[in-house]
């Protein structure tokens, strides 16, 4: 988890009140997040990944003030129009098609706050940009910069600015090779036949997105008063959201925000977009969940200690609150506003006998089995993207779609662990090989027999990558297994999509081969993968 440093001074002139530092400790423990310590005057504070609205000083400052009840309730925020535009060219569509943008004016920053800006953009493309996979963020001093701003696909050949902390200027190629920050994340342009990038109205590169600004229109100084800030990535919801958090956390600043009409392929949209969202109070739900029964008007102004506002039965929640999904979501706020330690305690009016779960015992001795072989389990996401399971793995199983899905990357449900690993490693390139690893997780097969059309599945499955990972080394490790189960089976030649012919075969109902240089490619990998999959209930006798 991300981890923030504070000033213990600037926090407490943000919040208004004298705190020792035993009561800092209490309300900042309280309010959901774990303080790691306090010494002289530095506060270090332990985030949760699901709040990237407390990676800054003014986030954090904003809603330790509504905790302590300096200001309770919905924090809002003016925008007003700057009559610029952001152009974004259909060339951005094959490499970073969506962007959400905004001025802000009126900063004054030292150095301090200099630290501050700083510090937000690097913990939010950690956390809620995922490495700047999912959102890359870029800051601008508006004094370099000419208006009106154009978002275009550029080939590497044709872009040539000076980048941050360089001393000449570069081509596309040369900063994926010679920067530093070029270096770390070229993974991110991969196989690309343009980069995405900012320019102002003199056609002078702002930046090549997602990896570094020019050094020319974007460092920001001490001596900077107004900023143009941008989010790029590939899902328009999650890039308003990150937009939200900086903006808001900049108004806090005291700064004033303002807004960017943005003439996208798809259609016109302003930004930001920081009206709150509405979502009604099922408050028998959220009693059921918390274990005892508060009223509607108490209820409400819990949720006002965390921040949130209340209007005729709904609750009103701010624009940078990304973690708010579920009725649940609200009664862990109420839950933390009432406090854990005064919620009553009551026995259970049932009394069970514990025992193992047999196919938990199972699924420990496949573990220990594959861990003696070297192998490091991993965990996914149950979703993901209709593409990595179909296009990209060349799959023959149709995956269940997510109904009105809020993001592409994870708009159906998994119908085999592959794609997930493959996934894994694809985010593990950098990292040295051999790379071993395995997954016991959740599948999803449509089966109209169910209620629900949907039957879930326990899998297993195993790829190594690496040079010289082949058919015979992935079958080693399966025939260790069968023979650690006692499980005897034929190996079968087949045909697979996903797998190199002549190198795939089936051994009960486990799919086992080499993975295919297509599919390779689709996932970014350079080397070799082996694998295989079964279900897991074919292991059982």
């Amino acid at each position: 988890m991300p981890t923030i440093t504070l000033s213990k001074k600037a926090l407490l002139k943000q919040l208004g009140a004298r705190l020792s530092d035993e009561q800092l400790k209490e309300h900042i423990s309280m309010l959901g997040t774990d303080l790691e310590g306090i010494a002289e005057d530095e506060i270090t504070v332990e985030v949760f990944p699901n709040r990237p609205d407390l990676l800054s000083m003014q986030g954090f400052a904003r809603a330790l003030r509504a905790f302590i009840g300096k200001e309770r309730g919905l924090r809002r925020y003016t925008v007003k129009k700057s009559g610029e535009q952001v152009i974004i060219d259909k060339t951005v569509l094959t490499c970073r098609p969506y962007t959400s943008c905004a001025i802000v004016r009126n900063l004054h920053i030292d150095e301090e706050r200099l630290k501050e800006i700083i510090q937000i953009q690097e913990k939010l493309h950690v956390t809620f940009g995922r490495n700047r996979k999912r959102a890359a963020i870029g800051i601008y001093p508006l004094e370099h910069i000419a208006f009106p701003i154009y978002f275009r696909g550029l080939r590497p050949r044709d872009i040539s600015f000076q980048p941050l902390e360089m001393q000449r200027e570069m081509n596309g190629e040369e900063i994926l090779e010679l920067h530093p920050k070029g270096r770390e994340y070229a993974h991110l342009v991969q196989g690309l036949k343009r980069y995405a990038c900012f320019l102002d109205g003199k056609q002078r590169i702002m930046s090549l997105t997602p990896i570094i600004n020019s050094h020319l229109t974007g460092k920001v100084a001490e001596q900077t008063t107004a900023v143009f800030v941008e989010c790029s990535g590939f899902d328009q919801r999650i890039l308003d959201e990150c937009l939200a958090i900086i903006v808001t956390a900049l108004a806090d600043m005291g700064g004033t925000i303002e807004s960017l009409e943005l003439k996208h392929p798809e259609g016109t949209r302003t930004t930001p977009q920081l009206e709150p969202r509405k979502m009604k109070l099922d408050l028998a739900y959220c009693n059921k969940l918390l274990g005892f029964s508060l009223t509607e008007r108490e209820a409400a102004a819990l949720l006002g200690r965390m921040g949130f506002g209340y209007e005729r039965g709904s609750v009103l929640i701010p624009a940078y609150r990304t973690d708010i999904m579920h009725q649940a979501d609200l009664a862990e706020d109420i839950a933390i506003a009432y406090g854990y330690a005064a919620i009553p305690e009551s026995l259970p009016t049932v009394a069970t006998v514990g025992q193992a779960d047999p196919l938990g015992e199972f699924s420990r001795i496949i573990r220990e089995v594959l861990i003696g072989h070297g192998l490091l389990e991993v965990h996914n996401f149950n979703l993901i993207g209709h593409a990595e399971q179909t296009t990209m793995m060349m799959a023959e199983r149709e995956p269940v779609r997510i109904a009105n899905s809020l993001s592409e990357g994870y708009d159906s449900l998994r119908a085999w662990l592959l794609p997930s690993l493959l996934n894994t490693l694809a985010q593990n390139r950098k990292h040295d090989y051999p790379q071993h690893i395995f997954e016991l997780g959740k599948v999803f097969v449509k089966d109209e027999s169910t209620t629900t059309g949907v039957r879930e599945e326990l899998h297993l499955a195993v790829a190594l990558c690496g040079e010289g990972e082949d058919y015979t080394a992935i079958r080693q490790i399966l025939d260790s297994l069968l023979s650690a189960l006692d499980v005897k089976t034929p190996y079968r030649r087949t045909k697979h999509k996903s797998f190199i012919p002549g190198r795939v075969a089936t051994a009960g109902a486990a799919t086992i081969g080499e993975v295919a240089p297509a599919v390779l490619r689709n996932f970014g990998l350079e080397m070799p993968v082996a694998a295989f999959e079964l279900p897991v209930a074919s292991l059982r006798k």
